[in-house]
């Protein structure tokens, strides 16, 4: 307790360190204004049973930070960003210029990577605001709107998107913590009263009441194992052969290399829910065009996401697969053998060069293999709940626990990082 009192005194009397925390309350502060202003012309009563008959538009809800519950001008979210951000990754794959821009050209090429997502983020937005006021003008939740009007409603959607995505950048870098996740999770902790609610409301019925505190206790036990996955690591033990530097000579010395068990975070939950609504916004954008096959198409996959069967498989494998890609583009076991090896360190037992990166390599797979095999089965146990409950709210309230969960651990391991750099 007294270490945590002393840590708290550094938070408070350490002037980067509250300026930065403050920065990121400020950004927070200016992102729920912007979500509480409305695009012109909706309809609130429509809106409100719009969204209580589709389960596909309380998903989308956590991207936009709870904006598009009453579709503000930043209704979009960070969503166009984040797809962005898919696409830019997947490129890597297909592009060699790209990934040796990425993992190679040091901070002057991802800063010129980041650059090409932003570029990309704006047709995203501009085809996303398009397709969501067609089909929300369909509905009758917004009435019927002149080309003039609609094209303002985009333009204002679109800049509010833009807006998000500059501000959660800023919060990466002058605040604490990756500034789109803590938009993500601002938004899902401004909408828990509501959630809360209606969780009440599903299990009025006394009946219900063991349903409900099963559901508890997996939450409970979702954020204790969360909590302790994300923890966990593997220290990969680290020598430092002596040196000379004039006419003394240092020891050897020891350390580790710590390897996370899950290295991507709750990254791979995002993008994998950014594929699955992926398709069904683009065919909500060609239903403008009078497609004779689309409304066939909107049907079926509207009937597929609704399939709790098909649903929680597609977002075990994409959460799996997330998990391992993300792991493989941010984590480079060449070029840490490669850094080893410039500063005299080397692994017990393992030769320097091509073996330390083919044993780092293998086990970074054996760890993300149990990492991305817990996350995936986290991220679809409330969607198990659904099938055993049938209440829709525990799919996405246990999607937004377990962001929610992981946001927190990042932040505290961050701020914690911050405050042990001042204390020595």
């Amino acid at each position: 307790m007294q270490k945590f009192i002393h840590k708290l005194k550094i938070m408070v009397t350490d002037k980067a360190i509250r300026n930065r925390i403050l920065f990121v309350l400020f950004a927070l502060v200016v992102f729920r204004a912007l979500a509480a202003i409305p695009i012109p012309g909706v309809d609130h009563n429509v809106l409100e049973q719009f969204f209580a008959n589709n389960q596909f538009l309380g998903l989308l809800n956590i991207f936009s930070g709870g904006g598009l519950a009453n579709l503000s001008i930043v209704m979009l979210g960070v969503g166009p960003y984040i797809t962005a951000s898919i696409i830019m990754q997947l490129m890597t794959v297909m592009s060699p210029a790209l990934k040796s821009m990425y993992t190679e050209d040091g901070e002057a090429g991802r800063a010129k990577f980041m650059q090409y997502g932003r570029l990309l983020t704006l047709p995203l937005a501009i085809l996303q605001g398009f397709g969501f006021l067609t089909l929300l003008q369909s509905q009758g939740v917004i009435a019927g709107l002149s080309t003039f009007e609609f094209v303002v409603n985009v333009i204002l959607i679109v800049t509010g998107s833009l807006l998000l995505m500059w501000v959660g950048e800023l919060v990466t870098e002058f605040g604490i913590g990756n500034g789109v996740s803590i938009i993500i999770f601002a938004g899902i902790v401004a909408s828990l009263p509501q959630t809360i609610s209606q969780l009440a409301f599903a299990f009025a019925d006394p009946s219900q009441l063991p349903v409900y505190v099963g559901f508890m206790f997996v939450a409970l036990a979702i954020i204790y194992a969360v909590v302790v996955m994300t923890e966990a690591e593997r220290p990969v033990p680290i020598t430092y052969a002596k040196q000379s530097r004039g006419t003394k000579t240092y020891g050897s010395s020891q350390s580790y290399l710590p390897l996370r068990l899950n290295q991507a975070g709750v990254i791979p939950i995002i993008f994998a829910l950014s594929i699955l609504l992926f398709p069904q916004m683009i065919l909500n954008i060609l239903s403008a065009f009078d497609l004779p096959w689309v409304p066939g198409a909107i049907d079926t996959v509207s009937r597929l996401l609704a399939n709790q069967y098909f649903y929680g498989g597609a977002y075990f494998v994409l959460v799996f697969f997330f998990a391992f890609f993300y792991t493989a583009v941010t984590f480079d076991p060449d070029q840490i053998s490669k850094n080893l090896q410039r500063n005299g360190a080397f692994i017990p037992g393992i030769r320097p060069g091509g073996h330390t990166s083919e044993y780092l390599g293998n086990l970074i797979t054996r760890l993300t293999l149990v990492g991305a095999s817990f996350l995936a089965l986290v991220a679809v146990l409330p969607v198990g709940m659904q099938v055993l409950t049938g209440v829709s709210t525990l799919a996405i309230g246990g999607t937004a626990l377990l962001i929610v969960v992981s946001v927190v651990l990042d932040l505290i391991r961050r701020i914690d990082a911050q405050v042990s750099l001042r204390e020595y």
